[in-house]
């Protein structure tokens, strides 16, 4: 069995365009991998092969040990509820529902409960009984990101996840992500324009030019 969550291998995708080739990526359990770049580089795109929501037009990912690519939609679909969290940029919460009715949507798909040391850590735990409506944008962020770890995922794919966070926001959510892939032995892809929080992970990668490429001092996880 593969030391790594993730691999991927000989990735390439266009669409009116080549958008990038021969891209080789894997992450092992407790590591963390950022890809930065230009916008328009393919950067979330990039992310959404990984995540099992676009196929690429060439080159094979192998996600928790399965062929992802040759999975039947039931199968991802599963993979999607029990194995992965996905936080986006924006946090996509259901209106009308308190905090903790969001977060316990997701734990109750996945078969978990409510971490309450998540919501603490995240700072939001006496936000429970708030709709999400009476919720700053900081505050549902971190909702969002509460709702994503109860599920505990053995792998995290984030597209910009403080892209609308302050700075110490920003920054004490990456405490929590940090904490959370150590404690799990889970894994943190993150992609994202802010390069003070791509050189807290562990590996970086820059997407430019059709290729992805680690960014010299910050390693590598071939």
């Amino acid at each position: 069995m593969s030391k790594f969550l993730l691999e991927a291998v000989n990735l390439s995708h266009s669409f009116d365009y080549p958008l990038f080739q021969q891209i080789h990526f894997r992450i092992a359990p407790s590591k963390s991998a950022a890809i930065v770049g230009r916008s328009g580089s393919g950067k979330s795109t990039l992310l959404h092969i990984l995540s099992t929501f676009m196929e690429p037009n060439e080159g094979d990912v192998t996600l928790l040990g399965h062929d992802l690519y040759r999975l039947s939609d039931e199968e991802i679909e599963s993979l999607r509820r029990y194995e992965i969290g996905i936080i986006f940029q924006f946090h996509y919460l259901f209106k009308g529902m308190s905090a903790l009715e969001n977060i316990s949507v997701a734990t109750m798909l996945s078969g978990e409960t409510v971490d309450e040391e998540i919501l603490k850590k995240l700072q939001i735990d006496h936000l429970m009984a708030h709709k999400t409506s009476e919720l700053s944008g900081g505050e549902q962020q971190r909702v969002s990101i509460a709702r994503v770890l109860s599920k505990k995922p053995r792998i995290i794919f984030a597209d910009e996840p403080t892209g609308n966070l302050d700075r110490e926001t920003a920054d004490l959510v990456m405490d929590v992500l940090t904490d959370y892939i150590k404690t799990h032995d889970a894994a943190l892809v993150l992609v994202t324009h802010d390069e003070s929080l791509a050189a807290r992970c562990n590996t970086v990668y820059k997407l430019e030019r059709k290729l992805l490429t680690p960014v010299e001092g910050k390693g590598s996880n071939f």
